[in-house]
C-alpha cells in the first residue's frame, strides 16, 4: 500500500494587523478582557476586495516551493473554506485558473474548522489508491468581512482572523507519511455554531428581516462549544494514535485547531502532557478556521519543533459539530 506524506507546507496572512487595542476603538471591550477569555492579542484582516482564494493562492505558492514543485506538477486541488469568494462555484476552480493548472479536478470542502483535516484525508486516500500523485490542499478564510464589529457582536468578533495555509501531498518514499485519520460529526449541535444566511430555504436567499436581525452573521453558543471541544479533542487524538499503533508518550508535537487558548490549555490538561507538546499560536492570528492547522504546522516546523522522523498529531473541532484527527510520521 502506498503511503502519502506532506512534502511541502506554507501559509499566508494579509498584512493588516488588528490588535485588541484596535478593537477597543470599535466596540466596548478591552485588551485584558479579550486576552483573559481567548488568549488572542492580534489577528490579520484583509483590505479591499481580497478574497479567501487570493490568500489561498499565496499559501499554495509557498507550499509548492517548499516541496520543490511547480504548478505543473499538481494533478488535483482540494480547497477547504467556509468563506468562499462566491456562493458558487467554489474556490478550487479559482486556484486552478490563477495557478494555470490545466484542467485538473478541483474539490471544495465546507467542514469549517475541521475542513483542512477532512481535506487531508481525501488527499491521502487519492494518493494511496494511486489516483493522483501531487495533491494541493488549501485551507483559507476571510472571516473579517462577516463579523459584527460593534459591541453587540464582540463575543464572536474578537475571535476570528483571516489567513491561509496549504500543503502538498505526495507518495512517501520512506517511512514518513500519514499513518491514520478519523472523521466525526454530530449534527444535533449544528445550530450551536453556525451562520444561517444566505439560505436556499428562503426565496431570494436573504430577506430584509434576516438582515435586520443579523442572521447573516455567525453565531455561537460558547459554553456548548467549549464543553464539546475539550472532550472531543483528547478523544480523537487518542483514537488516531491507537489506529496507528502508537501512544501519546511517543508524540513529539500535537498541533490542534487554533480556536481559543482556553480550549487549548484545557486540552493540554486533559491529555496530561507538558504545554510545550501542544503548539498554540492563536495569540497572533486568532481563529482562522480551516487555515489554522496548516498555519500552525508551518510555524511549528519552521521553529524546529517538528523534525524528520517525529510523530505528529493534528486535531480539529468546530462547526457541525465536526471533528477530526490525523497522526503522521514527519
Amino acid at each position: 500500500m502506498i503511503r502519502s506524506r506532506i512534502t511541502g507546507i506554507g501559509f499566508h496572512v494579509p498584512p493588516r494587523v488588528v490588535t485588541n487595542h484596535d478593537l477597543e476603538q470599535m466596540m466596548d471591550t478591552t485588551d485584558t478582557w479579550i486576552v483573559e477569555r481567548t488568549g488572542i492579542r492580534e489577528r490579520h484582516f484583509v483590505e479591499g476586495d481580497v478574497g479567501s482564494s487570493d490568500l489561498g493562492i499565496e499559501a499554495a505558492r509557498k507550499a509548492l516551493a517548499d516541496a520543490g514543485r511547480t504548478p505543473a506538477d499538481v494533478d488535483f486541488v482540494i480547497f477547504a473554506t467556509t468563506t468562499a469568494d462566491w456562493m458558487f462555484p467554489g474556490n478550487g476552480v479559482i486556484v486552478q485558473e490563477k495557478l494555470g493548472l490545466g484542467t485538473v479536478g478541483a474539490l471544495d470542502v465546507r467542514n469549517a474548522c475541521s475542513g483542512f483535516l477532512y481535506s487531508l484525508s481525501v488527499a491521502d486516500a487519492f494518493v494511496r489508491m494511486g489516483q493522483y500523485r501531487c495533491v494541493l490542499v488549501i485551507g483559507a478564510e476571510v472571516q473579517s468581512t462577516g463579523l459584527d464589529l460593534r459591541t453587540e457582536g464582540r463575543d464572536m468578533a474578537v475571535l476570528f482572523g483571516d489567513g491561509a495555509g496549504a500543503a502538498v501531498v505526495e507518495p512517501s518514499t520512506d517511512e514518513s507519511g500519514i499513518l491514520s485519520w478519523s472523521l466525526h460529526s454530530e449534527g444535533q449541535f449544528a445550530r450551536e455554531l453556525w451562520c444561517e444566511a444566505p439560505s436556499s430555504r428562503v426565496p431570494g436567499r436573504v430577506t430584509q428581516e434576516m438582515l435586520d436581525a443579523g442572521r447573516q452573521l455567525p453565531r455561537m453558543n460558547g459554553r456548548q462549544v467549549f464543553k464539546n471541544a475539550t472532550t472531543r479533542f483528547p478523544e480523537v487524538i487518542h483514537e488516531v494514535l491507537a489506529k496507528a499503533g502508537h501512544t501519546l508518550d511517543e508524540v513529539a508535537l500535537v498541533v490542534p485547531h487554533q480556536a481559543n487558548q482556553r480550549i487549548g490549555d484545557a486540552v493540554v490538561q486533559r491529555l496530561g502532557v507538558p504545554p510545550e507538546k501542544v503548539f498554540q499560536n492563536v495569540q497572533r492570528y486568532g481563529n482562522t478556521t480551516a487555515a489554522s492547522i496548516p498555519i500552525a504546522l508551518t510555524e511549528a516546523r519552521d521553529a524546529g519543533l517538528v523534525k524528520k522522523g517525529d510523530l505528529v498529531v493534528l486535531a480539529a473541532f468546530g462547526a457541525g459539530f465536526a471533528w477530526a484527527g490525523t497522526a503522521m510520521r514527519w
